[in-house]
């Protein structure tokens, strides 16, 4: 052991000094947490009085560390919205999203084939977890209006629809030609009496009820073609299989699986769409018109109410799991320092730049008076 060592100069911890020591030899360990700094500030002779407090401090308030190790900043998760929990008839709130595309052949030619381009719009009940896929050929607004046209006419006319409007909708309306001010898509959609709300800009992750099922979708495709091998598809192939997708998730169990005997039955969302519990026959025998007429009506409300009974018991129940986000902490406000996690455009900010944030009423943050 050096001299040093055995006979540390002591020195207060509200000293200027002190701060100044524990700085330099935190910088000495690369910037490493308090045990390397507050161990090389003893190894160089000096014996700093509740150096651990000090030490912790300086890294708090570290600006390289911060860089380096900074934290993402979170919120306390927000109430879900009212049309998540509300017993209404399927597709009464609708969440949709844009994604694909796929080639597909449009003619065969005398040197090969013509292909084109296909892309789905997924629609989503936001309280039954219904889906419905249509296919649209082109990327314009009368493409898209014309799928809207068809969902409502199948599955009966909206109240509420919502969708992205930062990386995902939005980009999709762009390339679609869709404004939310475009006079042709607010007409149809006030004749529906149908509203429309978009969510943040740069809030994807409240869109997570149809970004999950997309990715659903797109795994179901994905094994379909890898079975059939087909690489060649037609507009009727690629709808057929839309359809066959679109019943996969629709048969899928919304909550976890019973074991227990007395409930033999799955709670899916086609449970309520097709009011069938399996895809077995009709039993084989002779009923008369009159049995038929009296008591169907009262299999499809028993059926109709078993599933919402079941909802509201085993299905809403597992919507108010907070599993994170769970402690309300301070907002980010006009004048803090941040750091951009991600770059929002090739041409804006990079990524590992250091300013000061402003915050607009929308929730986004923007980079303004550069710190070096």
């Amino acid at each position: 052991m050096s001299q040093d060592e055995k006979h540390p100069l002591i020195i207060p911890r509200t000293h200027h000094v002190a701060t100044l020591l524990v700085r330099h030899y935190h910088e000495q360990v690369a910037h490493q947490g308090r045990h390397f700094s507050d161990g090389a500030i003893r190894a160089a002779g000096f014996w700093i009085i509740g150096s651990k407090r000090l030490v912790s401090g300086i890294i708090h308030k570290c600006v390289t560390c911060r860089k380096v190790r900074g934290r993402l900043v979170d919120q306390k998760m927000a109430d879900l919205p009212a049309d998540r929990l509300s017993s209404e008839p399927p597709f009464t709130s609708v969440g949709l999203d844009v994604f694909g595309p796929w080639n597909v052949i449009t003619r065969r030619t005398r040197g090969g084939s013509a292909d084109s381009k296909r892309w789905a719009v997924l629609f989503t009940c936001m309280s039954t977890r219904a889906v419905h896929i249509e296919l649209i050929e082109s990327m314009s607004t009368s493409s898209f209006i014309n799928a809207l046209r068809r969902f409502f006419s199948i599955r009966g006319p909206a109240k509420v629809l919502r969708s992205d409007r930062g990386t995902n909708f939005i980009g999709a309306c762009r390339e679609l030609g869709i404004d939310t001010n475009d006079s042709e898509l607010t007409k149809y959609l006030s004749d529906k009496g149908c509203t429309w709300i978009f969510n943040p800009p740069h809030s994807s992750h409240m869109g997570g009820s149809w970004e999950r099922l997309i990715g659903v979708a797109r795994r179901i495709l994905d094994a379909m073609l890898f079975q059939t091998g087909s690489t060649r598809l037609t507009h009727e192939v690629l709808s057929t299989l839309m359809s066959e997708v679109m019943a996969i998730i629709n048969a899928r169990p919304l909550v976890s699986v019973s074991t227990d005997p007395d409930m033999p039955a799955i709670l899916t969302p086609s449970m309520l769409l097709t009011q069938k519990t399996s895809a077995t026959s009709a039993p084989s025998g002779y009923f008369s018109m009159n049995d038929l007429h009296g008591k169907q009506w009262k299999q499809v409300q028993c059926l109709a109410d078993t599933f919402w009974k079941r909802w509201r018991q085993e299905y809403l129940t597992t919507l108010q799991r907070l599993r994170k986000w769970t402690a309300e902490k301070p907002n980010v406000k006009v004048g803090d320092v941040v750091l951009l996690k991600d770059r929002r455009d090739v041409n804006a900010v990079p990524e590992s730049y250091f300013g000061e944030a402003t915050v607009v009423s929308s929730g986004e943050v923007i980079i303004t008076a550069p710190r070096h």
